[in-house]
This record gives structure tokens, sequence and C-alpha cells, in this order.
């Protein structure tokens, strides 16, 4: 159970409990209500009348409501980079959704949280504050609390959480650095897969800014210019690896817009051809049974190579900011490896090997 404490101020003596909660905690008039109705709001230790009016240096007590999720326990290794009472952050390995599907109902990051929250005598709901594909490896949010959730959520929507991403693209991009602005939507509701659409269509605004880290030329050839030229749905001239901020958090936004300018993520196997849905319609749907898991379109790994690496936002209970990082898993690093031996690049900068970027 999360507790917060007030000191009531001179300016504040004029407001009743409920107004200081508002103000001061953003509490929802749900959670409100509920922490009315289990008196579990006290004045210097005592419970509070209806919503009555405090007195400067009183001291105002609040505690959550006790709540907890009903998954599956299963034993999943789960890489803790941060943890206290009140939130968690994961390095999510790929290969793993976040919470269990219809197609997914379970061996998920929640089924392992639940085993590690039963494992160490612990009870709280499971709620994430952000999301990552299945074959998405980095930093995932989970609160431990909703005030907690819809308080870092109200910190993305305002633009004050700092995501960084390291992915490595097909082809070769031109530009050193750049910016997409270009509205995601999903043209079919019955199918997973988003693309550039317009918002009178159903679009909402994406931006996603990018910056080359490093080229690796196809052996034998291949370059900057040529790959600036590249068809969505031709053959990739080499390989990038960029790093990717957003400013906005669309379900698949890195990965639509990295492939609308022709340079899809390695390995992706629902955006390698461009656009998924002029693709089936001109050649036939290429995606595999449901049930089965989509294979990677790289030969040299086994999923799209993208990784969360960095993030940063303030804490919702004690105002520290956080700055954390996940270290490039291993399947990325021997696909950098690999594209520089073939690329014949000798001086590959060890930073490429871990996040100091």
């Amino acid at each position: 159970m999360t507790e917060f404490n007030y000191r009531i101020k001179e300016e504040d003596k004029e407001l009743t409990v409920k107004e200081l909660l508002r103000r001061n905690y953003h509490f929802s008039s749900r959670l409100l209500t509920r922490l009315k109705q289990q008196d579990l709001v006290t004045l210097n230790g005592q419970p509070v009348r209806g919503w009555m009016k405090a007195e400067a240096g009183d001291l105002l007590t609040v505690n959550l409501p006790a709540e907890t999720s009903d998954y599956l326990p299963e034993n999943i290794p789960l890489d803790v980079v941060f943890e206290d009472e009140s939130l968690l952050v994961l390095n999510k390995q790929p290969g793993y959704v976040v919470h269990p599907t219809k197609g997914k109902p379970c061996h998920t990051i929640a089924n392992g949280l639940m085993y590690k929250m039963l494992a160490e005598g612990s009870a709280y709901k499971i709620r994430f504050a952000n999301r990552l594909d299945m074959n998405t490896s980095g930093l995932l949010i989970v609160a431990k609390s909703g005030f907690v959730q819809e308080a870092l959520i109200r910190q993305m929507k305002r633009g004050q959480v700092q995501k960084r991403y390291l992915a490595v693209v097909d082809g070769l991009v031109a530009s050193d650095s750049g910016t997409i602005d270009a509205p995601i939507g999903r043209p079919d509701p019955d199918e997973v897969e988003r693309w550039l659409l317009p918002v009178e269509q159903g679009g909402y605004d994406s931006v996603t800014h990018y910056r080359v880290l490093r080229r690796f030329p196809a052996a034998g050839g291949g370059t900057a210019d040529a790959a600036a030229s590249h068809a969505p749905c031709g053959a990739a001239v080499g390989h990038t690896l960029v790093e990717l901020a957003l400013e906005t958090g669309r379900t698949h936004q890195i990965r639509v817009h990295m492939a609308s300018i022709g340079h899809p993520v390695t390995g992706d196997h629902l955006y390698n051809n461009g656009d998924p849905f002029l693709y089936r319609r001109l050649h036939g749907d290429f995606r595999r049974p449901e049930g089965e898991d989509e294979k990677s379109t790289s030969p040299y790994i086994d999923r799209q190579a993208l990784h969360a690496y960095r993030l940063s936002f303030t804490h919702p209970l004690s105002g520290e900011l956080l700055a954390l990082e996940a270290p490039l898993p291993a399947d990325m690093q021997e696909l950098i490896s690999r594209l520089a031996v073939d690329s014949d690049l000798n001086d590959l900068d060890p930073a490429y090997k871990c996040c100091t970027l």
C-alpha cells in the first residue's frame, strides 16, 4: 500500500481535504470516492470526517487501496533496472509480449511479474505505463498503483518523458539526421498493422527524430546516395545504425516511420516490404498462419533489431529525475559486429557494443 503525507500550509487552510488531494495529487473522482468509503484518509492520525477543512500544520495522510493482479504466475527471467514501492522498470527481453492477449494468453511479462510478486510476498496491481512490441527489447515501466500510472501517462502526454531507441535499419540512410512527421493510423481495424494515414481518415499525429550513428555498406559497394533512392520494396543496400527519439508514442511508430522512408528495421517481418496493405494487394498475403510466430526477414538476427535503451522521467512520488539505460542486447551486438565484418569496417567503435553513445 502506497502512503502519501502532506503538511498543510497557511495558504491551504481554506481548502477542503478533497480539494487538497485533487490539487496536490491529481486523484481522480473515482479514487477519491474509494478513499472516502474505505476511510483511507487521515488528518493528524484521525479519520477525516466528510471532506472537512484542515488547519495549517496539520498532517494529511493518504493510503492508497490495496490491489493485486491475478495473472497465472510463471517463472520467467526478469531483468530489473529500477524498483521501489511504487514502480518497477524492466529491461525486457525480446520474444515476450507484455501482457496476455487472445493470441498469447500466457508466457508474458505480466505472468513473470506475478511470479516475482508472489515469491517476494508483495501485492500490487500490474499496470504498464508504456508498451514494447513482442520482439522489441528494452526499458519497460510498470506502475504499482493507478495513481502512479496516471501520473506517468500525464508526463508522456506533456512530452516530459524522454525515450531513446537504437535500431539497425535496412539500407544506407542518406541524411545524418532527420525528422519524420507523418500521421499513423490503422487502415483496417481487423488487422494489427499500422501505416501512414491522414488525420482526416483516422490517423494520429506522429513525430520521430533519427540520428545516424554508423553506416554499414554492402560488401562490394553501395552508397548513401544509392540508398536514398531505394524503394521500400527493393533490396537493401547495406545497413545503418540509428538512434531514435519519439515525440509521440504510437503503436509501431518507429517501425512504420522508418519503413515509410525506405529503411525498415532490419528483420521486421511486418514492414520490410513497406506498406503491408499495398504489398498484400499486389503480391498476396506474406504473413504466417495465425498461431505461428512470425520469422525475421534478416539472416543476421532472429527478430526486428529495435531496442529501447534510454528513458528519463520524474518519479511521480519523490520528484526525483530518473535517467535509466539498458545495455544493447547480445543479439544486436552480434548483428552490428557481423555487419562491420561484412562491410570491411575494422575500426568499429567499441561504444556500439553498449549504450554509451
